[in-house]
């Protein structure tokens, strides 16, 4: 009977013990878990487009147990969105526009994540006789002197706003010109018009190289140092809008400057194109890459 009874006990004292582990176990869970799960993260179709975030966000959800909701627009509305403490966090490339946004206080902190660059397409046939140009503006100089169609995202995305910036470089004025049209759609798309119409248009390599296959567009204009794509990622200042997952924002940009993650982007697309489609740049000076 003492056996029984010795054996009984041991079985309630392992039982008691599970319980207690259990127990331990979720409170540390539940220490561990976020408390407010969901991320709103406002970014450029670029991102979207070339698949990148369809490999990062789902690492970054199962690391952290964040849930992203992703917003794909042009890093115009993306910030807008920012401005209004409409999304948590923001992962554009529009740098003139993303310097006002941290001066009036909207962001709490810009980190550099990653570039790439701008090339201008357009038709085989090259009715404008751009290809091989050095300099963009003076492509698109040749551009307007052709009257040749060139679509525009016309969207105030971040390809819309350098665009902007090489027409004024080039001194044409392209409001009210019949050869100058905007689709409004993001960069994929607008890709897609270009092709259907025979156009030419500025586009980031890396899109391009991902829908490059269905276009039938050819890369014309590339490696002026005026055409660096620049990406940043950009906490929304919670001081402003108590209402933002600062914590959420912070720990997404962090995955995205974090070592695994550059390593990611620095292979991404390699396989499947030949070359990256970014390259990663977290702890580097933004006045030092395309050099």
């Amino acid at each position: 009977m003492k056996i029984f009874r010795s054996s009984k006990g041991i079985i309630t004292l392992v039982i008691t013990a599970l319980l207690l582990a259990v127990a331990a176990s979720n409170v540390l869970a539940a220490k561990q878990a976020p408390k407010q799960k969901n991320i709103i993260m406002a970014t450029t179709t670029s991102t979207q487009d070339t698949g990148l975030l369809d490999v990062l966000i789902p690492l970054f959800e199962k690391e952290t147990g964040y849930f992203v909701k992703t917003i794909a627009v042009g890093s115009g509305q993306a910030m807008a969105m920012g401005q209004k403490g409409e999304a948590d966090v923001l992962l554009v490339h529009s740098p003139d526009a993303e310097k006002k946004f941290m001066d009036d206080g909207n962001g709490l902190s810009r980190r550099l994540v990653m570039h790439n660059d701008f090339i201008v397409v357009g038709p085989g046939s090259d009715p404008a006789k751009i290809k091989a140009m050095k300099s963009s503006a003076e492509a698109l100089k040749s551009i307007a002197k052709a009257n040749a169609l060139f679509m525009s995202r016309g969207d105030n995305s971040g390809t819309h706003a350098k665009e902007k910036t090489l027409w004024k470089k080039a001194q044409i004025n392209t409001e009210g010109q019949k050869w100058y049209q905007q689709t409004g759609l993001g960069m994929g798309q607008t890709l897609s018009v270009a092709a259907e119409k025979r156009a030419y248009t500025l586009a980031d390599r890396g899109t391009y190289l991902a829908l490059k296959k269905n276009l039938g567009l050819d890369i014309l204009v590339e490696g002026d140092a005026a055409l660096l794509n620049i990406y940043h990622v950009i906490e929304v200042n919670v001081a402003k809008w108590p209402k933002v997952n600062n914590d959420g924002a912070k720990a997404f940009a962090d995955f995205m400057v974090s070592k695994q993650t550059q390593n990611i982007i620095k292979t991404f697309g390699v396989d499947k194109y030949g070359s990256p489609l970014f390259f990663p740049d977290a702890g580097k000076k933004a006045e030092n890459l395309g050099k």
